[in-house]
């Protein structure tokens, strides 16, 4: 067997991981899994880190809003559109930490707050789904960046 058999040339790059070597076929798998490894492990960190953070944003973002329902729905010109309130009003709770955000959950801020009530919640969810601006998950619904920006919001 001539040496260039057993020689072999690797390069990987594994987001701001990059590795170049040339060599044993064996000494590269090994370099290769190491490489893999680490890449993996800097990612679930990394992962973790982000999502630390974001919690602290959440938290800090929690303290510092302070507007009420009332004066969130007016400015975003919700008042006399369900569809409108309903996406206004979810932003505020998102605003104020609520997640997962749900219908009932729109209806019982709405109802404590002393706002006007939606005829249907179900079906004003449903017109933001169809128009984009959320999302149904399992356990409830999310807000899209459509959405967001329907408000006047950047996220």
């Amino acid at each position: 067997m001539a040496d260039s058999d057993k020689k072999a040339k690797v390069e990987v790059k594994i987001g701001d991981i990059s590795f170049s070597a040339e060599g044993d076929k064996e000494w590269l798998s090994e370099q290769l899994e190491k490489i893999i490894e680490s890449a993996s492990h800097k990612s679930q960190k990394s992962s973790a880190e982000q999502e630390h953070t974001s919690e602290q944003a959440s938290d800090r973002e929690r303290q510092t809003f302070t507007k009420s329902l009332a004066s969130y729905i007016r400015e975003k010109k919700g008042e006399s559109n369900q569809n409108q309130r309903f996406l206004a009003t979810a932003a505020w709770l998102k605003h104020k930490g609520h997640q997962p955000l749900t219908s009932a959950l729109v209806t019982k801020a709405l109802r404590e707050n002393q706002q006007k009530r939606l005829g249907n919640p179900s079906d004003a969810l449903n017109q933001n789904v169809r128009k984009g601006y959320c999302e149904k998950s399992v356990d409830g619904f999310f807000i899209l960046p459509e959405g967001w920006q329907a408000l006047g919001e950047i996220k």
